[in-house]
């Protein structure tokens, strides 16, 4: 028998002996995108966003980098969480710390798709172009989007209720995983 259990992975969720394929496989996932050089308010955001989506059981995928991407990363493993990191580039070591699962893709900005297309919902926590197109793709993939900060956007004429805006990083979670906010 294979063991796939995840050396050196603490996470208060999950005990050790439940760290099987078909438990981290049917576990929700959320995508949070965000930027690389962001003000000190978004840091704030994203940290609390990945607590609350550790504290949800779910796994946190992000691009794996600096600035927000980190605080996520960050928010979620001290909550005792499960981060994956979808990197831009060859070299794992480019990864932030507090990413435990680095998916090195030397993609560039086209890993935008892979990281919006692995979450069961996602979240857009500030950022810039490269966080709204990893929203832009989202919709089009009719997956539940939470929008957390200061971006405004239209939908386009007859297309409504895509993207919603939150006003806490819970009430952005919840959405993200396709629950009500009452």
């Amino acid at each position: 028998m294979l063991d796939y259990s995840l050396p050196g992975v603490q996470n208060s969720v999950m005990k050790p002996d439940e760290f099987s394929v078909d438990n981290i496989r049917n576990r929700k996932m959320i995508s949070v995108c965000c930027g690389a050089s962001p003000p000190a308010v978004e840091l704030d955001l994203a940290y609390k966003v990945g607590r609350e989506i550790a504290s949800k059981g779910a796994i946190l995928v992000c691009g794996g980098l600096g600035g927000s991407m980190e605080a996520v990363c960050r928010g979620a493993k001290d909550c005792g969480g499960l981060t994956v990191g979808i990197i831009p580039v060859y070299e794992k070591e480019a990864a932030n710390k507090w990413v435990d699962i680095v998916i090195p893709t030397g993609l560039g900005h086209s890993r935008n798709n892979i990281v919006a297309a692995s979450g069961d919902g996602v979240i857009g926590v500030g950022g810039s172009w490269g966080t709204l197109s990893e929203l832009a793709i989202a919709v089009k993939m009719k997956k539940p989007v939470a929008i957390l900060g200061d971006w405004e956007i239209t939908a386009p004429v007859g297309v409504s209720g895509v993207m919603k805006k939150a006003t806490t990083p819970e009430e952005a979670v919840t959405i993200a995983m396709g629950e009500s906010t009452g």
